[in-house]
C-alpha cells in the first residue's frame, strides 16, 4: 500500500527554486508555486542554463533567447519575477565546487527559508533514467544550503558582502521517486497550465498535440496521481529534506 502524501510544512514565506533548464518548474511544481504566491509568499527562480540544446530543429544561439523569453512569461504566470540564469551550457552542466558556490551564493542573496529543485536521483518514478543535468543542480543545491551557512566554506562570498545564511528550513524535491510531502494545488491548476504553456516552441518541437490540450492532459494525470495518496486531493509531491 503507498504511503500516504503529508501536507508541505507552511512556516515559510521566501522560496528559492533552483534547476537546470526552462520548464523545469512547470511539469508540475509551479502549480505548487501559483499555489505559494497567491497566499503571499515570494518565489524567486535560478536556473542553471537557458535550454538551449533542449530544441532539435533550433541551434543553441537561436533557442537560447526564446527560451529565456518564455521561462520569464511562464515564471510571471504563477507570480513569480525575479529568474536568474547563470549560463551553463545546457547538456553538460558538472556538479562541482563552482556549481555548489554560485548556489550558495544565490541561497545568501536571496535568503529563503525554503530550497525548490528538481530530482537528483538516477532515475524517475516508474524507472526512467534522470538526466545528468538534472542530477548535477539537484545534488549541488541540496549541498549548496550547508554551503551558504558555513562561513568558512567559500569564504570570498563574505568579501563579496554575502554573509552566510543559516535560514532554510527545508529543501523540497520535485519528481523524486521518493516523495514524502505534497502541496493541494487548487485554484493553482488553471495557472500551472497558463505557466506550461508559455514554453510553446519548446513544445510545438515535443509533440503534434494541441499545446494547451497536450499541458492540460500532463498536469491533469500528475496531479491525479497525486491524489491517490494525498486524500483525494489533486496536488504537486515533493521530497521533502529539514535542513
Amino acid at each position: 500500500m503507498s504511503v500516504p502524501l503529508a501536507e508541505m510544512p507552511t512556516d515559510w514565506t521566501r522560496a528559492l527554486a533552483i534547476v537546470a533548464h526552462p520548464d523545469d518548474l512547470e511539469y508540475g511544481a509551479s502549480a505548487a508555486v501559483a499555489a505559494w504566491t497567491d497566499d503571499g509568499r515570494s518565489c524567486a527562480y535560478l536556473l542553471a542554463s537557458f535550454g538551449e540544446a533542449g530544441i532539435d530543429t533550433l541551434g543553441p544561439g537561436e533557442a537560447a533567447p526564446l527560451r529565456e523569453r518564455e521561462q520569464r512569461e511562464s515564471a510571471a504566470a504563477v507570480g513569480v519575477r525575479a529568474v536568474e540564469f547563470l549560463g551553463h551550457t545546457d547538456g553538460v552542466i558538472e556538479y562541482g565546487l563552482p556549481l555548489r558556490r554560485e548556489f550558495a551564493a544565490a541561497i545568501r542573496r536571496h535568503r529563503p527559508e525554503l530550497v525548490v529543485t528538481l530530482n537528483h536521483h538516477d532515475t524517475w518514478p516508474g524507472g526512467y533514467w534522470n538526466s545528468p543535468d538534472h542530477r548535477a543542480v539537484g545534488r549541488a543545491a541540496l549541498d549548496a544550503v550547508a554551503d551558504a551557512g558555513n562561513r568558512w566554506i567559500f569564504p570570498d562570498l563574505v568579501e563579496d558582502d554575502l554573509p552566510p545564511w543559516t535560514g532554510v528550513r527545508y529543501v523540497a524535491v520535485a519528481g523524486s521517486p521518493h516523495s514524502t510531502h505534497a502541496v493541494d494545488v487548487g485554484a493553482g491548476f488553471e495557472r500551472a497550465v497558463a505557466s506550461l504553456l508559455c514554453h510553446r516552441t519548446y513544445i510545438a518541437a515535443l509533440t503534434e498535440e494541441e499545446p494547451e490540450h497536450y499541458c492540460r492532459t500532463f498536469l491533469t494525470g500528475t496531479m491525479s496521481a497525486v491524489a491517490e495518496r494525498f486524500g483525494g486531493r489533486p496536488g504537486v509531491a515533493f521530497e521533502l529534506f529539514r535542513c
